[in-house]
């Protein structure tokens, strides 16, 4: 009795120490998404000022006006910058404020694909999908996940500039259902793949080194997992694994 009592208190004593660090957690993204606010409009106005001073000095023709021009243009691509870190990075921080609902799968990856089919037809991609017509629904925000799966089929597209294969299968599974993204690009290093969701990691110039923590983060949300294999010169596959709900299996079991 006296084993028991004690696994009670700690049980308890573990969900207030999980709690508490929600709270907290929760308060400081919280915190970080409104210092992001602040800096984005000050940014803004400097941007602003800049894309100014470019006209101005666009009419000038002597030697001091295109020296200055070169700089404003200079300072105006790191304000570009600077705001899509930004605008990634609060993304980032309102990730637990999320609505799910009971959706369809296959219907984000669809629209996905179809976002990015010009871009794959222009770089010779050949896009091949094989989508479930059986696929459980599962939970989720449809908003955010969809952002999760642009990010992921835009880094698919850009690992093959020129031409490849970019493979979509979604697929039941024992626990709920998957999606397999496939592509037949450059593939990652040993040393990119044990640091491609870290934040501010990046192999881009200009990269904000966000997408990849954030698809992982909204994954995670939705009580997912992302499971990633590479070989350079081959391609790349993550695998993003759902749960679905208790009656929705049990249904598709009987």
């Amino acid at each position: 009795m006296e084993d028991e009592s004690e696994e009670i208190v700690e049980r308890v004593v573990q969900e207030w120490d999980t709690d508490r660090l929600r709270r907290e957690y929760r308060e400081l993204a919280e915190l970080a998404g409104s210092l992001a606010h602040e800096i984005k409009n000050p940014l803004s106005v400097i941007r602003l000022h800049m894309e100014m001073l470019q006209e101005d000095f666009g009419r000038e023709t002597s030697p001091t006006s295109r020296r200055a021009l070169q700089k404003v243009a200079i300072v105006n691509r790191q304000c570009v910058r600077l705001e899509n870190l930004l605008k990634d990075f609060m993304r980032l921080a309102s990730i637990n404020a999320l609505e799910l609902r009971p959706s369809d799968l296959n219907q984000q990856v669809s629209e996905v694909l179809d976002f990015f089919e010009t871009q794959c037809s222009q770089q010779k991609i050949e896009v091949v999908r094989y989508l479930d017509p059986e696929l459980p629904r599962m939970m989720m925000d449809k908003p955010a996940l969809q952002a999760a799966l642009m990010n992921l089929v835009k880094n698919a597209i850009e690992a093959m500039p020129e031409e490849g294969q970019l493979v979509a299968r979604t697929r039941t599974t024992r626990l709920g259902i998957a999606l397999d993204l496939i592509d037949t690009g450059v593939g990652m290093n040993d040393t990119t793949m044990l640091k491609m969701f870290s934040a501010f990691f990046s192999t881009k110039d200009g990269g904000s080194g966000l997408g990849l923590p954030t698809a992982k983060r909204i994954i995670e949300a939705h009580r997912g997992v992302i499971n990633v294999q590479s070989t350079v010169g081959r391609g790349t596959q993550f695998t993003l694994e759902f749960p679905t709900p208790k009656r929705v299996r049990f249904n598709q079991e009987t």
